[in-house]
């Protein structure tokens, strides 16, 4: 039977001194599920002088969830979209055939102190809707549901999780739960075709095997291991079914590595569309 696969993410310096730990794509695991990229910032506190801002940059044949634990950020797209993201709410960009967006300081915590801390993640569209309509779905945090497993607090943030289903829509079977284990708690990981567990904030066990805080594991085909704790901490569970090999390069996502070179070309050149209301933009880097 196939082994369990433990990934330390590398950190990531995304400028301004933010950096981010960066468990997928990963020599261990390209992919769970449909999800092909696994970012978590944070806790980070900022101040006045400091400048986390993502300027608008470009993304094709993918979505983006982005989830926070704390802090806020203003998202703003050329779809037209401008959503204030904050905790507890789920947040699905389709780039489809091409989108850009930003996310940046909401104006009015520019002069705060403010502590940031969440996960960007991005999935794999099937390949009949790599080329879809662009848009922007917002979920706010009290859409999502709730519910107790042996003791842990699960928020089905997308797909189902134990007959709970998540309003989020997506392209294929996928799979992300937020889970709340106190010392004691123990609960069965839910089935799906590919499945990780992300340790947030501190250890836990699976059937007594330890994973370290901020390491994801790759659970084996078919599985259904007891997830325990012996302190509070905080999990993260993605999977689903799996999309087969993409190409992936900067922002963009494709079957094909054509497609790849055509929008890096486009963006180069300017053919994307614009964000409405940003001036600034992120250059190609080189290649």
């Amino acid at each position: 039977m196939p082994e369990r696969r433990l990934i330390t993410p590398r950190a990531h310096d995304l400028g301004g001194g933010f950096t981010v730990r960066r468990a997928l794509p990963a020599a261990a695991a390209r992919s769970v599920g449909p999800f092909v990229f696994f970012d978590h910032f944070g806790p980070v506190q900022a101040g006045p002088q400091d400048n986390h801002d993502v300027r608008p940059h470009p993304h094709i044949g993918l979505a983006t969830v982005t989830y926070l634990f704390e802090g806020a950020m203003q998202h703003r797209d050329s779809t037209g979209a401008v959503q204030r993201i904050e905790p507890g709410a789920i947040n699905w960009m389709t780039a489809g055939r091409g989108i850009v967006h930003s996310e940046r300081t909401p104006d009015d915590l520019r002069g705060a102190i403010r502590r940031s801390h969440g996960l960007q993640l991005w999935v794999a569209l099937p390949e009949a809707l790599e080329e879809a309509e662009p848009g922007f779905a917002h979920t706010p945090a009290d859409a999502i549901p709730t519910l107790e497993v042996g003791g842990a607090q699960l928020r089905v943030l997308v797909g189902e999780v134990f007959g709970a289903q998540s309003p989020v829509a997506t392209a294929s079977p996928t799979l992300f739960a937020d889970i709340r284990l106190q010392a004691g708690d123990a609960f069965p990981v839910p089935p799906a075709a590919e499945r990780a567990l992300y340790a947030v904030d501190g250890p836990f066990t699976l059937d007594g095997q330890g994973v370290p805080a901020q390491t994801l594991v790759v659970l084996a085909p078919g599985e259904e291991p007891l997830v325990a704790a012996d302190a509070d901490v905080r999990i993260a569970l993605i999977g689903g079914d799996p999309l087969g090999p993409r190409f992936m390069w900067w922002n963009f996502v494709s079957s094909r590595k054509a497609r790849i070179d055509e929008a890096a070309a486009d963006w180069a050149a300017g053919r994307f569309p614009g964000v409405p209301g940003e001036t600034e933009f992120i250059p190609l880097p080189a290649r």
